[in-house]
């Protein structure tokens, strides 16, 4: 899908007294695009977001990769210099992925300058099939970041046991990590902690702190695909009394969740470990919103922008989404609205026989899974591609 935006809404929002999307800032919410492409770059569109949305950064993963190969034709040129290097497929894909990251960062560059290295970034994915694997993903992680070579990039270093040493060794030396697939409250404390351990590490080592970035995202919609499929099933045999608690959970769980994590960066960033940091000049890590599209369409196409607004977060935002939410989102801090109603619903959840963390413990396996797929895919993409030159 290409974002770029109709004339007709480009008009909308550059005459609009007020864009959404600015009125995210106010609330000390980040706008972070879901989305990479060659032709978001060269078109200018990208610029544009910059300029006109507020558009604080970019993520990308090997499924966004893939479709930007296997779609589009802007790599033809591209590929037919990396096919007479000789290269494999691997090769030529991390070519071409170092080159879209580098040309971004560099768009992105005076953000980081205006934000004082709070934003700007852009970030690239561990291979997938290093989940669970801590030695491997230092490692790739350490080559990432020396080619690559911008300071406003982040790695992305999956939210595993495995992953969490591994943020903690990757912030000691300095580099800036985007802890991706999170579901569980117990992972991200664990990545929370091992940021401050690998802040820690690094300030005993004479490193600036100050200029280390760190983001921990966690995954929304994922949640209430897979809950609200484990109450329809259960809804087939429930008792009566029984359906009236499951339907009022459905659609509810992945914001409860989200609240809930939260409240847990508030706890720890006003106790007296992270305060410490703070007056070394230490950034938080902020929670980064991801997956939130809205798959069900009986959903509010925006729910999961408008229900997670609050200070020191960022949503990164798939375009159609974009589109939709400065189309007509609407915008008030929410993030710390109502945690009564929050913890009241998983609480239900236990209650009505589902299990989060078996929830959460499925939905990390599924997505290790579905990125190391989308990666064999983006690669057979990259051969087939090279095959047709």
């Amino acid at each position: 899908m290409n974002p770029v935006t109709t004339p007709e809404k480009q008009s909308q929002s550059s005459t609009s007294t007020k864009n959404p999307l600015l009125e995210l800032q106010k609330q000390g919410q980040s706008v972070w695009l879901d989305y990479i492409r060659r032709d978001l770059i060269t078109s200018g569109e990208l610029k544009r977001l910059i300029d006109e949305d507020g558009l604080r950064g970019i993520t990308s993963n090997p499924s966004i990769f893939e479709k930007a190969i296997a779609g589009s034709t802007d790599y033809a040129g591209f590929l037919d210099q990396l096919r007479a290097q000789g290269l494999h497929s691997g090769e030529m894909y991390e070519r071409i992925a170092v080159r879209d990251i580098q040309d971004s960062a560099d768009l992105m560059f005076p953000v980081y300058k205006a934000t004082n290295k709070r934003d700007g970034y852009v970030s690239l994915e561990v291979s997938p099939t290093l989940a669970r694997d801590t030695k491997g993903t230092i490692e790739e992680a350490r080559r990432l970041w020396k080619t690559v070579a911008r300071p406003n990039i982040m790695i992305k270093v999956p939210g595993t046991p495995e992953g969490a040493p591994a943020v903690r060794q990757l912030i000691s030396e300095g580099i800036n990590i985007n802890i991706t697939l999170l579901f569980a409250q117990e992972a991200y404390v664990k990545v929370a902690e091992a940021y401050m351990e690998g802040l820690e590490a690094a300030q005993k080592a004479g490193i600036d702190i100050s200029g280390i970035a760190s983001v921990a995202s966690f995954f929304v919609s994922r949640i209430d695909t897979l809950v609200d499929s484990m109450i329809d099933e259960r809804l087939k045999t429930a008792q009566p009394q029984d359906q009236e608690l499951l339907r009022s959970l459905k659609g509810k769980v992945a914001i409860a969740n989200a609240k809930q994590a939260y409240r847990n960066y508030q706890q720890m960033i006003a106790g007296p470990r992270w305060k410490a940091l703070a007056a070394k000049g230490a950034q938080v890590q902020r929670l980064l919103w991801a997956s939130t599209s809205t798959k069900n369409p009986k959903y509010r196409d925006v729910l999961y922008i408008e229900e997670l607004i609050g200070p020191d977060t960022v949503n990164t935002i798939p375009p159609a989404t974009m589109d939709a939410f400065r189309d007509h989102g609407m915008v008030r801090r929410t993030l710390d609205a109502d945690l009564i109603a929050a913890d009241e619903t998983m609480a239900n959840l236990e209650k009505a026989g589902i299990s989060m963390q078996k929830v959460t413990d499925q939905l990390l396996d599924e997505a290790i899974k579905l990125f190391a797929d989308a990666f064999e895919k983006l690669l057979a993409a990259v051969e087939q591609k090279k095959r047709n030159q």
